[in-house]
């Protein structure tokens, strides 16, 4: 059974007398009169990171796409709790110390501060996130309008790079192995532009499980459909040159999720105001395609102006 598909037969119900809740169908709860805006989300060693090895890193990749919920909606995070399982090794003075250090870094770095959490003695090791934020208004899902233009912030694919190199599936030189995997654990996370995502954006996701899986979220309960331009779609100049030394296609890069980078829609009109902010920001947004009407199917345009077929539209959550 697919994630949405089990939340709405069995969940959805529970969350009716709640606006807050905004039917769970998005990334956030959200009370407007108390200002107040809670993200919370869970992860597990062999499923969102590979292992444990590095726990000064897997730490900060967790916090840091925790924080993305909030961010992605117009949102600058304040606190967060954590909660954690594993068993001694996991948790050996070494590596507390290790993460204790990271917490330390991400809390400078993105000025927010610990409040909580649990810890429960465990063979598996993962994490659970809550992240709160304050805000009178927020970017939801599914308030795309027709004729939106669709945009993305930074690069696409890089994270997946990394994941193949940590799993020994690319071997290329040094220099490069060293900035995919520095992307795979230390996502961008663009809070300059959270603070100004209310003022321009329809619509907003960030891109965690794939560029087209999470568009589809972003629009699914809407009567719309998308158009989007493979060349338009930004890719790092590290990234270009791996699939052109190893002779790869671009689209099989795109969407494999991880990038938590800013998926939004907006209206045409405001085309110069973002252009405008993505140069004082020094932040790369990239118009990717259209929002256009769900009797036109949704389609990605290669360079040659053709139709293409996208065999892996990133991850889904199966139970």
């Amino acid at each position: 059974m697919q994630e949405f598909k089990l939340i709405k037969e069995y969940f959805s119900n529970l969350s009716k007398k709640n606006v807050g809740s905004l039917n769970l169908n998005d990334d956030v709860y959200f009370d407007k009169s108390k200002r107040l805006v809670i993200s919370v989300d869970t992860y597990i060693e062999g499923v969102h990171f590979i292992n444990f090895k590095k726990p000064e890193l897997v730490i900060k990749k967790v916090i840091r796409s925790s924080l993305s919920d909030l961010t992605c909606k117009g949102v600058i995070p304040k606190y967060y709790f954590i909660s954690a399982s594993g068993n001694k090794k996991t948790f050996s003075k070494y590596n507390l110390k290790k993460i204790s250090k990271s917490l330390k870094q991400e809390q400078d770095k993105f000025d927010i501060n610990l409040c909580g959490g649990d810890t429960v003695s465990s063979n598996k090791t993962s994490f659970t996130i809550v992240v709160v934020g304050f805000s009178k208004k927020i970017v939801f899902r599914n308030k795309a309008r027709l004729n939106d233009d669709i945009y993305v912030t930074g690069n696409l694919g890089d994270s997946y790079v990394g994941l193949k190199i940590l799993k020994k599936e690319i071997n290329i030189n040094n220099k490069l192995k060293k900035y995919f995997v520095s992307k795979y654990f230390l996502p961008d996370i663009h809070l300059n532009l959270a603070k100004k995502l209310v003022n321009f954006a329809n619509s907003s996701i960030d891109i965690s499980d794939g560029l087209i899986a999470d568009l589809e979220k972003l629009i699914n309960n809407q009567k719309l459909s998308y158009k989007l331009y493979l060349n338009n779609i930004p890719i790092s100049k590290s990234l270009s040159k791996t699939l052109n030394l190893k002779r790869l296609k671009k689209l099989s890069f795109i969407s494999k999720g991880d990038d938590y980078q800013v998926l939004f829609t907006a209206s045409p009109d405001k085309s110069r105001i973002i252009i405008k902010i993505s140069q004082s920001l020094g932040l790369k947004i990239s118009k990717i395609g259209k929002i256009n009407t769900y009797n036109q199917k949704s389609q990605i345009i290669d360079q040659k102006g053709k139709k293409i077929a996208l065999k892996h539209k990133g991850y889904y959550h199966r139970f």
